[in-house]
């Protein structure tokens, strides 16, 4: 989950001249800001900096792997920088095509959450964060990976997904804000909860759990805020996963409460185990599962085979945000 000096990307990234033009993938469905306020903001300081700078904007989500694609193959012509301007699961698809393909990545984080963007010191206000992509330096971040999909802040199955269904159902009827993904949650947990059979195997041990939901996280922000320290190594990466012991409605709504006052570590129905690569096998006739990257539904094969990708994001870093210590 840490930054990563070394670059293992396919193919090598060049040092940043100051200079780079930017190719934007933009959602306008993302978000929960005025798109056009958003592109006019952008353009303004690009011009007034005097960086090259085209967005490639997209109206929905099915569209924005074709984007990147075309913004990546920009980027390589002409020495340019990608850049995903939405909400994670806009970062998330963009970063599909970035990685290993020899270009800088940016982000301007439009979402709710923003845990990406905020655990690598860059602003959530858009003309602060295109100042930030303007006078950056270049880390490799280190990435999550499921069965061969990258992720940047976590990947999930079981109870979590219908969170996310639901709470995207109640944005599109109330808007966005965090209030309302707080109010989907408690109608969420208020239903009846199927069980999951699982059997992790991980650094040559076998583990089996009955659980609701399995997280596994790739972002030391989201594990902070909820109150979790996995005390790992310094000297490797490593993904976190999270489970809960089988528990009723009540117990439930008891494990969000202290979530959100950053004490789930103190809950003894909170199982969590730091790993370099995961096999989870899921003890269900149906090969498919439903999983959830980054707040994007996805279905996959059984059994899940998770992984860290060391260093294969080079993401743009403004000088402002903290240097990371390298072990």
């Amino acid at each position: 989950m840490k930054h990563c000096a070394d670059n293992r990307s396919a193919v090598p990234v060049p040092a940043l001249t100051g200079s780079e033009p930017l190719y934007m993938v933009m959602n306008a469905g993302s978000g929960k800001h005025d798109s056009m306020s958003i592109q006019s903001t952008i353009k303004a300081v690009c011009e007034a900096a005097g960086r090259t700078c085209q967005l490639l904007t997209v109206d929905h989500g099915s569209q924005l792997q074709g984007a990147a694609e075309q913004a990546v193959q920009l980027a390589r012509e002409h020495a340019g920088v990608v850049v995903a301007v939405g909400g994670d699961g806009t970062l998330h698809a963009v970063c599909q095509a970035v990685v290993g393909q020899g270009v800088p990545f940016g982000v301007l984080p439009q979402g709710t959450f923003n845990y990406f963007g905020r655990a690598h010191g860059i602003s959530q206000d858009t003309e602060e964060a295109v100042r930030g992509l303007l006078d950056a330096r270049l880390e490799h971040i280190s990435l999550g990976r499921l069965n061969g999909r990258y992720f940047l802040v976590n990947a999930s199955l079981g109870l979590y997904p219908r969170l996310l269904e639901d709470r995207e159902a109640f944005k599109q009827r109330y808007g966005r804000s965090r209030l309302v993904a707080l109010w989907s949650a408690l109608v969420t947990l208020t239903r009846a909860h199927r069980q999951l059979h699982v059997e992790l195997d991980y650094a040559g041990r076998q583990q089996q759990l009955r659980t609701p939901t399995l997280v596994v996280c790739n972002n030391p922000l989201q594990l902070e805020q909820i109150g979790i320290d996995p005390h790992l190594p310094e000297e490797t990466d490593h993904l976190v996963a999270l489970a809960a012991r089988p528990v009723g409605t009540l117990a439930l709504y008891g494990l969000l409460l202290q979530g959100l006052l950053s004490r789930m570590g103190e809950a003894d129905q909170v199982i969590s185990i730091g790993f370099e690569r995961m096999s989870v096998h899921l003890g269900q006739r149906s090969r498919l599962v439903k999983v959830a990257m980054d707040g994007e539904i996805f279905r996959m094969h059984t059994p899940l085979e998770f992984s860290v990708a060391p260093g294969a994001l080079p993401l743009l870093i403004p000088h402002s945000a903290p240097t990371p210590e390298h072990p």
